[in-house]
């Protein structure tokens, strides 16, 4: 993977983090996957994101520790689409915790929710919003359960 895909941000967390909980950030579009990853960090979490859906099944394939895996429904290259990532995903690793990030209309959120049907769907807005704590809160106690 060239390192322009892939980024780590185990350099740049911020004091007193106390959870040392990793998530996953798949998007094909670069400012989505960037304004996620840095809500994200704000929280205090690490972050790992890429471009593609191959690149987050090499992540999970090489057994790098991932809590939570956040997923644009507009992924579509890479040979892997947002719900045959979250399949593979979920297969690969049963206790992963999975949010898909959609339009409201949009079908491959939709027909990952029927394949994953624990997925955390949500809307675009709500990463928009200010509600990343409460999604991340949300999809870690559904983890957990």
């Amino acid at each position: 993977m060239p390192t322009t895909d892939v980024e780590t941000a185990s350099d740049r967390l911020p004091q007193g983090v106390c959870y040392r909980i990793q998530v996953l950030v798949v998007g094909r579009h670069k400012r989505w996957r960037d304004e996620i990853s840095a809500e994200i960090r704000m929280l205090g979490y690490q972050v790992t994101a890429c471009d593609r859906g191959v690149d987050a099944m090499t992540v999970l394939a090489l057994g790098l520790p991932v809590d939570v895996m956040v997923v644009d429904a507009a992924l579509q290259g890479g040979g892997l689409c947002c719900a045959q990532l979250a399949v593979e995903a979920r297969a690969l690793r049963p206790g992963l915790r999975i949010v898909l990030s959609s339009d409201p209309v949009d079908p491959p959120a939709q027909e990952a929710s029927v394949l994953v049907p624990d997925a955390l769907v949500i809307q675009r807005e709500q990463f928009q919003d200010g509600m990343v704590a409460s999604l991340m809160r949300e999809a870690l106690a559904k983890r957990a359960a």
